[in-house]
């Protein structure tokens, strides 16, 4: 195993990816933080949905590519197989998966519905609406 320490190893590794027509390009360094992004002037024929859609698979794909640095990284100093080398990858991998077409599942659930309300009459001689169904305002009596 070559020497090294990994903490300064980790803080130099980046990764950069590239969409596959070459218009988004992402780079990532550290804990998969976002470093450098580049857009090539064909991103106007992009709709903005589009666009943001191909920024974050490109940037997927480079947090990707720096879980496998990382992995080799720790290989090639403290060892992968052990505890150390396996907490380390293990944090990299579940964060940085190779699934590339999912995004990732959102943090916090989307809010239940507003509940609806029945239009029910609070006393038992009304009749259900709005009070105005005799053409007459309920006020007036």
């Amino acid at each position: 195993m070559p020497s090294g320490n990994l903490a300064e190893r980790l803080a130099t590794l980046t990764a950069t990816a590239t969409d596959d027509d070459g218009v988004v390009t992402v780079t990532v360094a550290g804990p998969g933080v976002v470093t450098g992004l580049r857009l090539d002037d064909q991103v106007r024929r992009l709709s903005g949905a589009a666009l943001s859609a191909e920024i974050l698979r490109t940037m997927r794909r480079a947090q990707a590519e720096l879980a496998e640095r990382v992995t080799a990284a720790v290989d090639e100093t403290v060892g992968a197989g052990t505890e150390d080398g396996k907490a380390l990858v293990d944090s990299y991998t579940q964060h940085f998966s190779d699934d590339l077409d999912e995004p990732p599942a959102p943090v916090m659930p989307a809010a239940p519905p507003f509940p609806t309300f029945q239009n029910t009459p609070s006393l038992p001689h009304q009749a259900p609406g709005n009070g105005f169904e005799s053409g007459r305002d309920s006020r007036a009596r």
